[in-house]
């Protein structure tokens, strides 16, 4: 699977791994088989709440803390333009992610405050 895989892909793709058709998953876990349609071809954002999120893990088979799990919901909050939960509890990452966002932007940063946030996001 591709790393920058969207959250529509990597669902459809979960599912493929379960050897069902979309009728015959969306029938065994009374989902509409439009939305989840929508969804896989990513013609419908990702639900952003919790509760949809592990109901929809839960159907996949998708162990939870595992690490499909932790990219089932960052996929779904990348795409919503949310940055991952579990990042916005740690204030010292929070408060790096200009350095980060500067980066990514090219715009030059120094080496020191750019092994720091390195530091801040392994801790994280």
């Amino acid at each position: 699977m591709s790393s920058r895989m969207a959250f529509g892909e990597f669902f459809k793709q979960k599912r493929i791994d379960l050897k069902k058709t979309l009728r015959q998953f969306c029938t065994e876990n009374k989902l509409d088989p439009g939305n989840i349609s929508r969804l896989e071809r990513g013609l419908m954002q990702p639900p952003q709440g919790s509760d949809k999120l592990e109901e929809y893990a839960r159907y996949l088979q998708i162990k939870k803390g595992s690490d499909d799990w932790y990219r089932f919901f960052d996929l779904a909050r990348i795409e919503a333009g949310r940055i991952p939960d579990e990042l916005l509890k740690n204030e010292s990452v929070v408060a790096s992610l200009p350095i980060l966002f500067r980066t990514l932007r090219g715009q030059k940063i120094s080496e020191k405050k750019l092994e720091k946030l390195v530091e801040l996001i392994k801790k994280a």
